[in-house]
């Protein structure tokens, strides 16, 4: 059990500190680690945990942390994954932020930045199209897709208004 333990503080620890960019950026790493590398959950799984998770309010890194550290190893997991999610963050924002402030100008670290997003982006990606693959079974499903594109693009729906009447739908249709 305390292995179990370990691995979600290590695991979440990692995903979170190398999020650069916020939840979104976060959503991949998490991703590699509890379905590739420790292999807690399949594909299925995780974009299942994602989907459940985006209807609670909250920052994604920690519902996922406390929804993957349950589903493990109950709330002692929980405890475990989002200890491993938060610590670090708090750590890093306490030390770095005047060196951040004071330095928020520098050519180094605008060029780190403008040089990581590209990757997050290609990550979110590359996360986006993993989890399609079981997230599109039929044509319902693809239609579902289209008409929230259209929501949220054209007619500037709220994506929480869009998930809730989503999911109602998917009550609906697919129980």
């Amino acid at each position: 059990m305390f292995i179990q333990l370990w691995d979600l503080l290590i695991a979440f620890a990692r995903a979170s500190n190398f999020g650069f960019g916020g939840g979104p950026a976060v959503i991949p790493l998490i991703k590699i680690e509890a379905v590739e590398r420790y292999q807690w959950m399949t594909d299925a799984q995780f974009a299942d945990a994602l989907a459940v998770v985006n209807v609670l309010p909250g920052p994604i890194a920690t519902k996922l942390a406390g929804y993957i550290g349950y589903q493990i190893a109950g709330w002692s997991g929980s405890l475990s994954a989002l200890i491993g999610t938060i610590l670090p963050t708090v750590i890093a924002v306490i030390f770095l932020t005047a060196f951040l402030i004071k330095y928020s100008d520098s050519p180094i670290l605008k060029g780190m930045l403008k040089g990581v997003r590209p990757v997050i982006v290609i990550l979110i990606a590359q996360t986006a199209f993993d989890m399609g693959k079981d997230s599109f079974p039929n044509l319902t499903t693809w239609g579902i897709a289209l008409v929230a594109l259209v929501t949220l693009n054209w007619f500037k729906l709220h994506p929480a208004l869009l998930i809730v009447i989503s999911m109602a739908f998917g009550f609906l249709v697919f129980r």
